[in-house]
């Protein structure tokens, strides 16, 4: 039985359907190894231990051959929904598949497939801000770079500064993000309605006029995105004792 949050069961929803061109390996980089164990199996690892969590639905492509091979594909506690062109299309097919059983106040965590270096500490901290929060959180890290804006793109291989950002007020949006199912479903649909395909869920609950809550994380909840990264995270995971 799972503990709920102000009598709301807490779910988490994973989009895996891209293909990770741009990594340039042979398999998606959520199936990357990952000591041992895919990526994507050491992301349901974290959630499926955790006792908030009551399930997870996972949304894969259609032409995906890795998933039968996961350690988790069999798992009563994790399904499957069709994934879609775009991460919100995903995300959106996930929320359907969940709205047949789940509750519209429900908690949707959101997560991403590749970013498997979440800290236990991090999600309970989450789960903690969500009670008595009307609006939803996500995890987050302000930044602490100088930022520069680019000019505009002009003939020719150099690129120009055209200003320097304030980088006071800057946070860099993490995962998990953290809002009812009822909401985030009319934030999706919204946001499709004007054309928008949002890169994260809390873009789609802004355009709604609402503020969602940052959540101060960890640096080392890293998104896989180029080959270096994945040594890091191993690193990472060893430094955290989740590796043996």
């Amino acid at each position: 039985m799972s503990e709920a949050i102000d009598g709301a069961a807490v779910w988490v929803v994973i989009p895996a359907a891209g293909a990770g061109r741009r990594f340039g390996a042979a398999v998606p980089k959520q199936y990357l190894d990952l000591a041992g164990r895919t990526v994507l199996d050491r992301v349901l690892d974290l959630f499926l231990g955790h006792p908030a969590i009551l399930g997870c639905v996972v949304a894969l492509s259609a032409e995906d051959d890795w998933w039968g091979d996961s350690a988790h594909c069999d798992d009563p506690r994790v399904q499957r929904a069709p994934g879609g062109a775009e991460r919100c299309d995903s995300v959106a097919s996930a929320l359907a598949r969940l709205g047949a059983q789940a509750a519209t106040t429900d908690w949707v965590l959101v997560h991403d497939a590749a970013r498997p270096c979440l800290r236990r500490t991090d999600l309970d901290r989450l789960l903690a801000a969500l009670v008595d929060e009307p609006v939803g959180a996500l995890l987050a890290v302000p930044v602490h770079d100088t930022v520069k804006q680019a000019a505009a793109a002009a003939a020719g291989p150099i690129t120009r500064v055209a200003t320097t950002v304030p980088r006071q007020l800057l946070w860099r949006a993490y995962t998990p993000q953290a809002f009812r199912l009822g909401l985030l479903r009319r934030a999706l649909a919204a946001a499709a309605a004007a054309g928008l395909a949002v890169t994260d869920d809390a873009s789609a609950v802004e355009l709604l006029g609402l503020q969602p809550r940052l959540i101060e994380g960890q640096a080392d909840n890293l998104k896989i995105t180029r080959p270096e990264d994945l040594p890091l995270a191993q690193f990472f995971l060893t430094q955290q004792g989740r590796l043996c």
